[in-house]
């Protein structure tokens, strides 16, 4: 038996009693069960873990919450200050219902939103236990709540920024010809953790073609002089908010002709993108703003994917920059800024920042250069 555990700093009891009453408020008389997750820990100040046994916990639409939880995994949750926040520690063991636990402190309600990435087997088990309740998803409830960053989590994504930022500095250490992509994304990996991250969450080091695969992770493609190569690298912080940067390098000058004037067209998306953002725009403007650009370039055929995600305590969250999505944008909303261009079987280049909407505009959280690097 192993459970990996980590520390994690919570916030205060206040912050977290204000969280809890605003979700029960924004939950307007539907139960939530809010599974071990980034949901979790935004409540609780712990993620949990997602195991065969339940883990929940229980917000009634009436009535305080309570956090049903088997015993063997209650001492994860210990520094949780549940007395002054007012929830119920109801553990179970092996041989007990704890689905009927949860389904009693619920009450008998007409409507339950269920976290969204609850395990089916639980999700069906409760299904059974609340037989005349509509179940919903929880995460438009909790969206709410999530996607507007105070001080403190704006504070924790600046620091998650620096930290990558320092990453991206030193990729001329390991980024060469000769070395297969594994080779220098195991030296960036730990590089992620040396620099002030819990774990690397992703590495993506995509040479050469491999660089027009947006989602390219690793390969043992032998990096060769000429060739472009994106590289796209985050993880959690101790506080638990996540970095997300792509800079895009080249292994001494780059073999094709278009590159230099490709990746201008690409800078300048990128900047319109960022120059775009202030409170009151819809998030499709912010999408179109670097669009129009490639567009305009004769490169939009090779932009093939939305323009940012939201970010926080999960890598992609709301708000999505995209278009159709009409969300005005909020102070505090916190999102990434990544266009790229694409040329199957060539290469492709990718530039990524992290941007929080200030009250009067936009502050990027990422400070490494635009320009195309040559290693």
């Amino acid at each position: 038996m192993s459970r990996r555990s980590s520390h994690q700093p919570a916030p205060d009891s206040a912050v977290l009693r204000a969280r809890l009453a605003r979700a029960k408020e924004a939950a307007a008389g539907t139960g939530l069960l809010i599974a071990p997750g980034s949901d979790l820990r935004f409540l609780l100040g712990r993620e949990g873990g997602s195991f065969e046994r339940l883990t929940t916990l229980v917000i009634p639409a009436d009535g305080p919450p309570a956090l049903v939880v088997p015993k063997l995994e209650a001492p994860g949750f210990a520094d949780v200050p549940t007395s002054e926040l007012g929830i119920e520690v109801l553990t179970w063991a092996d041989g007990d219902d704890p689905y009927a636990v949860a389904a009693e402190r619920l009450g008998k309600p007409d409507r339950v939103a269920v976290s969204d990435f609850t395990p089916a087997l639980h999700v069906l088990a409760l299904r059974a236990a609340l037989p005349a309740a509509e179940q919903v998803l929880a995460g438009p409830i909790l969206r709410e709540l999530r996607m507007r960053k105070d001080a403190a989590e704006v504070d924790a994504l600046r620091k998650a920024g620096a930290a990558i930022d320092r990453v991206h500095a030193r990729v001329g250490e390991w980024l060469r010809a000769g070395r297969t992509e594994a080779e220098v994304g195991a030296d960036i990996a730990a590089a992620i953790v040396e620099e002030g991250h819990t774990e690397a969450a992703f590495v993506i080091v995509a040479s050469g073609p491999n660089g027009a695969s947006p989602h390219h992770s690793l390969s043992d493609r032998v990096i060769e002089s000429g060739d472009v190569v994106v590289v796209d690298i985050g993880g959690p912080i101790a506080e638990g908010y996540n970095s997300d940067s792509t800079r895009t390098y080249a292994v001494g000058e780059p073999r094709d002709a278009d590159v230099a004037v490709t990746y201008e067209v690409l800078r300048l998306a990128q900047q319109a993108a960022v120059d775009a953002v202030r409170p009151g725009v819809s998030a499709e403007s912010i999408d179109a703003a670097a669009r129009e650009v490639i567009a305009a370039a004769g490169f939009g055929e090779f932009f093939i994917h939305r323009t940012g995600h939201g970010i926080g305590l999960d890598v992609h969250e709301e708000p999505y920059i995209v278009g159709g999505n009409e969300l005005i944008l909020e102070p505090g909303m916190a999102f990434s800024i990544e266009p790229g261009i694409y040329q199957p079987g060539r290469w492709g280049a990718r530039i990524e920042d992290i941007v929080v909407v200030t009250e009067d505009g936009v502050e990027s959280l990422n400070q490494r250069p635009h320009e195309l690097a040559i290693v």
